[in-house]
Formats: C-alpha cells, sequence, structure tokens
C-alpha cells in the first residue's frame, strides 16, 4: 500500500452507486371543485407497494409534505453566482412548453444531467406501508439533515389496496405545486402505487426515468445517521413554544463571520434545560419538563438553521423531544402530533469538522462485517415489519452487546431503521439491491489508508500529547510509510470539543492543498491513534488511575454574563484558567512530585466545580 503524496483523482474521491429508478407517473395532486386526489408515484421495478385511503386533515398532510419537500431541496453549501445554467433552463423551458407532462418531465431531466448533474445526487424519497404506519424519509443533498415523517394509518378513512413494502417515490416540484392546492372543505384521496387513480399507464414511451450517481459519501451519511440512532444520548424535552421562540431569533439575528454559530444546550440535574444562541448568548429556556441527569452538561450541536425547514409543520406540534450525542455529534428532533410524528436528525458534520466525525464513525461498526446473528434478525423482522428490542430478543435469542451491535449493523447496511419516535426497529431495505458495503466502509481513500497504516505494527506513533492555555490539545504524531521510504509528521490541535484549530503536515500533499481537499491521510492516522489511546484509557479501569494528561473546560452562567474555568492535567502539573466578565483572565500552575498527587488535585478540584455548579463542556 502507497500513501498518496499529492491530490487524490477525481475517481478516488467522488466515486458513487448508481440507482436506476423508473416511474409509470408523475407524483401530483388532481384538484376538482369538490375533491382531491393526491397520488404518490411509486417506483415501477421494486416490488409493488400499494395504499389507498381517504385522507381526514388534508391540511396536516399538506403541510407536513411541504415541510418534507423542504428538506428534499435543501442544500445550504455555499455555492457561488452562475447564472449560465439558469439562462439554459429558460430556454429549455420555453423550448417544452408545449410538450405532454410525461415528455416535458423526460426534458427536464435530460437537461439536468447536461446542465447541473449535482441536482441528480439526491436520493427520492424512501417510503414504507408499515402495518400501523406510513414512513417517508429524505436526506438533504448536503448530507446535513435527515428526515423521517411518521404518519399513523389512522388518519385515513376507507383504507384499502394494501400492500406492505419499501420503494421510491417520485416527489418533484410538480408534485409540490400540487400540494399547495389541497383545501381542508375538500374530500382528499391518497394513494400510493406505481400507477394512477385507474389510469393506464404502463406505455414505454410514459416511463420517466431518473438514472442517479449517488455519491457514496451521500449514501454512507444516510446510513451512518440511521445508525446513529441506536446509540445511548441524553434526552430533553422543548414545549413548542420554546422551540417557536428559538426560531424567532434566529430568524431576527444573522450569523457573524468568524464567531461561534452553535447551538448550546446546558443540562443542569433537577433544573429546566437552556438552550442558548451563540455568538449573541440568546438564552431560550426550556418550559417543559426538568433533566434528570447525574451530573451537569454542556453540549454544542450544528446545523441549527437547518432546523427552520421544518417550520411549516409547526401549528400541528404537540410536544417536542431532543436527543443528543454530544458535542459536534449529530442530534435528533422528534416533533410529535396527533396521529403523525416527525423525526428530524441533524449530522453535524461539515469539511471544516472531519475530526468530530472520525470519532464518531469508531462509536459504530463498520457497514462491511458480515454477521450470522443478522441472518438470523433479518427474516424475523421483514415478516413482523416492526419489532421492540425486547421482542427481538425473544423471537431470536440474540441479548446483550451481541443485539444491540447486530441491529447496528442492519442499520449501516440499509436493511434497518430504528424508529426513536416509537422505540422500534423497522424493516426497511433501502435497495432491492444489495449494496456495495466495501464501499460505504470509509468515507474516501484517504481514511481507509489510514486504517490500513494504522492496522500495521508500529506505523503511527502518537510522540507527544501537549496541553497549550487559551488554545486546545496539540498532538504530533509520527507515520512511517515503508512503501514511501518516509516518516511524516502529522499535528493537531483540537479544541474542548474535539474540533480541530490547526493541523500541519509534512506530505507534499499538505504542503500543496493544505487542508482545501480535506485531510491528508496522515493527520486521520494521528486522529485515530488519539481516539484509539483514549478509548485504551477508560475501558476496564478507573479512570482517576491511568489518565495522565487530560482538560477539561466549565462554565457557569451568572447575573454579569458567563464566567469560565479550564483546568489541566499534565501529568506532575496541574493548570486552572479563570475566565470572568469585566475582569482579567487569571490563570496559576500548580506542581506536585507525583502523577498521583497531581490527579489527586484535579479531580478533587473538578469535584468541587461540580458542586458549585459548574456546568462541563468535555464531550464523553
Amino acid at each position: 500500500m502507497s500513501t498518496p503524496t499529492n491530490e487524490q483523482t477525481p475517481t478516488e474521491e467522488s466515486s458513487s452507486t448508481s440507482f436506476d429508478l423508473v416511474y409509470q407517473d408523475v407524483s401530483k395532486v388532481t384538484a376538482s371543485e369538490e375533491s382531491n386526489a393526491l397520488s404518490l408515484a411509486a417506483e415501477a421495478s421494486r416490488s409493488p407497494v400499494q395504499f389507498h385511503g381517504r385522507i381526514k386533515d388534508p391540511i396536516k398532510i399538506r403541510e407536513t409534505l411541504s415541510a418534507l419537500y423542504s428538506v428534499v431541496a435543501s442544500d445550504m453549501r455555499y455555492k457561488p453566482r452562475d447564472r449560465s445554467a439558469y439562462v439554459a433552463y429558460l430556454r429549455m423551458k420555453k423550448e417544452t412548453a408545449t410538450l405532454s407532462v410525461w415528455q416535458a418531465q423526460q426534458a427536464y431531466f435530460s437537461w439536468l444531467a447536461q446542465n447541473d448533474p449535482s441536482a441528480f445526487l439526491v436520493l427520492d424519497p424512501i417510503i414504507t406501508v408499515h402495518p400501523d404506519r406510513i414512513c417517508l424519509e429524505v436526506f438533504s443533498k448536503d448530507e446535513s439533515t435527515y428526515v423521517n415523517l411518521s404518519i399513523d394509518r389512522d388518519l385515513f378513512d376507507e383504507q384499502k389496496e394494501v400492500k406492505h413494502g419499501t420503494t421510491n417515490i417520485d416527489f418533484s416540484s410538480t408534485l409540490f405545486a400540487g400540494l399547495q392546492q389541497m383545501r381542508g372543505y375538500r374530500k382528499t384521496e391518497f394513494h400510493i402505487g406505481q400507477g394512477g387513480f385507474g389510469v393506464s399507464t404502463s406505455s414505454e414511451k410514459n416511463l420517466i426515468e431518473k438514472k442517479i450517481p449517488l455519491p457514496d459519501s451521500w449514501l454512507r451519511g444516510l446510513l451512518q445517521v440511521q445508525s446513529a440512532a441506536t446509540l445511548p444520548m441524553e434526552k430533553v424535552t422543548l414545549a413548542p413554544i420554546d422551540f417557536y421562540n428559538l426560531l424567532r431569533e434566529l430568524r431576527l439575528h444573522a450569523d457573524i463571520k468568524k464567531k461561534k454559530r452553535g447551538l448550546l444546550v446546558e443540562l443542569v440535574p433537577y433544573s429546566k434545560p437552556r438552550f442558548i444562541l451563540e455568538p449573541w448568548e440568546t438564552v431560550v429556556e426550556s418550559s417543559a419538563a426538568t433533566y434528570h441527569g447525574k451530573a451537569p452538561r454542556a453540549i454544542r450541536i450544528w446545523g441549527r438553521r437547518r432546523l427552520m425547514l421544518i417550520q411549516r409543520f409547526l401549528p400541528f406540534i404537540k410536544s417536542i423531544e431532543v436527543q443528543l450525542l454530544g458535542s459536534g455529534l449529530p442530534s435528533f428532533w422528534i416533533f410529535r402530533g396527533e396521529g403523525i410524528c416527525l423525526t428530524m436528525g441533524l449530522t453535524g458534520f461539515t469539511n471544516a469538522n472531519w475530526s468530530q466525525a472520525l470519532a464518531f464513525d469508531l462509536l459504530l461498526p463498520r457497514a462491511n462485517q458480515s454477521s450470522k446473528s443478522l441472518d438470523k434478525l433479518i427474516p424475523f423482522l421483514s415478516d413482523v415489519w416492526f419489532a421492540t428490542p425486547q421482542e427481538i430478543s425473544k423471537q431470536t435469542g440474540l441479548k446483550g452487546s451481541t443485539l444491540t451491535q447486530t441491529l447496528q449493523l442492519g442499520c449501516q447496511q440499509g436493511l434497518l431503521i430504528y424508529d426513536l419516535a416509537h422505540g422500534v426497529y423497522r424493516y426497511r431495505p433501502v435497495s432491492d439491491k444489495p449494496l456495495n458495503l466495501e464501499k460505504l466502509a470509509y468515507r474516501n481513500v484517504r481514511e481507509k489508508q489510514a486504517f490500513d497504516l494504522l492496522n500495521r505494527r508500529n506505523e503511527v506513533e502518537l510522540t507527544s500529547e501537549n496541553f497549550i492555555p487559551l488554545q486546545g490539545l496539540e498532538l504530533v504524531g509520527r507515520v512511517n510509510v515503508t512503501e514511501d521510504g518516509r516518516d511524516y509528521r502529522p499535528m493537531l490541535l483540537l479544541g474542548e470539543e474535539g474540533n480541530v484549530r490547526k493541523a500541519e503536515c509534512t506530505c507534499p500533499m499538505f504542503r500543496k492543498n493544505q487542508l482545501k481537499n480535506g485531510p491528508c491521510t496522515h493527520l486521520i492516522a494521528l486522529r485515530l491513534i488519539y481516539a484509539k489511546i483514549e478509548a485504551e484509557r477508560k475501558e476496564g479501569q478507573e479512570k482517576e488511575a491511568i489518565v495522565l494528561n487530560e482538560t477539561r473546560a466549565f462554565s457557569k452562567r451568572t447575573e454579569k454574563g458567563t464566567e469560565s474555568r479550564m483546568i489541566s492535567l499534565e501529568k506532575t502539573q496541574v493548570r486552572m484558567k479563570w475566565t470572568k466578565p469585566q475582569e482579567s483572565d487569571r490563570q496559576i500552575t500548580l506542581r506536585f512530585n507525583s502523577e498521583k498527587e497531581a490527579r489527586t488535585a484535579y479531580f478533587a478540584e473538578i469535584e468541587k466545580l461540580e458542586k458549585k455548579g459548574y456546568i462541563s463542556f468535555s464531550s464523553d
């Protein structure tokens, strides 16, 4: 194996999985003076999935699907201005004005493939008809937002033509425009299937084909965020009015360049959670239930602007539950209404936050692993469609960590999803064809090479850990690549939440591109070896007995502002720093005769701060 010494080729960085979707009709809304007909066109090459019923509350369905479309169409990545594609689109639109619906749709898809290929880099919504509810799943183009919309089948009258299963549905701007025509005073029929309402559309000339070269990073992100739902999380509740106030503050304030853009959640035992918008320090206190955790915590999450995508669903929300994995890691927002539930997952991962993405991946099993336990679990769930972990354990005999790992593996392989809102695992294959799991095991070629280096003996070494006051933890490593006959010296400066503040490496790729094309193999390997060492320090031993280098940050909100404390243990030294509003920063260093004495003093100071109500910012 030879590590790359220059920029990766486009083939390596842009590998994709092809999805060829065929529809016999377009999803649409047919409106008349007395009735509406909402038809969702199912993918024709997959096993037939059908459902027909009359919607009890058309307005609720209209607004919910409109919010779902906002997520499908969202892409908040920076895009430079370029009007050439728009001008070409206007010309195409004028030329196809006299064509039929199917011909115009096909012409539009052909135009997209030529002028805007990135528009196809998103999979049509996945819909599953279960015995108890209908589930729709979408993942935004920028890999930041996942939504699982769950509609109770009790919201439909006169249910018939039911065939349980999973398929894709056409979900275009045409459908969104049609949804706006739905009215509450009209009877509204709802149909899922390969054809329309009794209209024959089997003629090949009417077939609509979409060839989607789905990036492996996008597909992997979808599977990873679904798997994240199976991990243990902190749970807090939020009242609908509190969430509205949160969105109101976001509307009133624009983000400030080079300033923090996180949403900070402060959790103090037996107190109501507080949500702080950075950098304005605007506090939104929850008026719902109190937090019942064992210790105070502060968790910073990213992607707060994405919460505004579901604002059309706000009038129907009865309660909100927020589940947090940790600072910089995915968060899940469960919005419950009567008969309908929307679960939104914010990944929090961007190109600049690759360090936390790597740390998160280590919490989950690799997607290309084979498992006899999974072969036992899938037939059971495919028969009953959904079950709780207790029911799965009873029927399959899988227990404890084996059951947990098997369920996580099923989610990563695109066979299952965990329904956070209802506490059940559901059978839902992403595709009717097996996925190439080896391609999805890593984010890119450089990450795979970093893992290969890590698995070799003495190839990757963490040479030093140095705490730098006011900045973070500096990691210096050595990566020996035998094939290159060279040692590379990567360096990372990690902030208090594991984010990268500074990175350097002696390899040619970094010297040429810095971090413009992402981290080099050696920086990834350094981050992985540090995560491995941290896990070994905690596993099976008391933390106080083995920790030699550690930094923890604490804060406490007062009437004057926020007081911050940072404590660092460096073998035989303990450094402490105080930051108070309108006062100069203070810092002291305590030196001890032995590492044991330093550790004892370090944890004693932490215990004092926790008793005084200081909240830890350090991720678990």
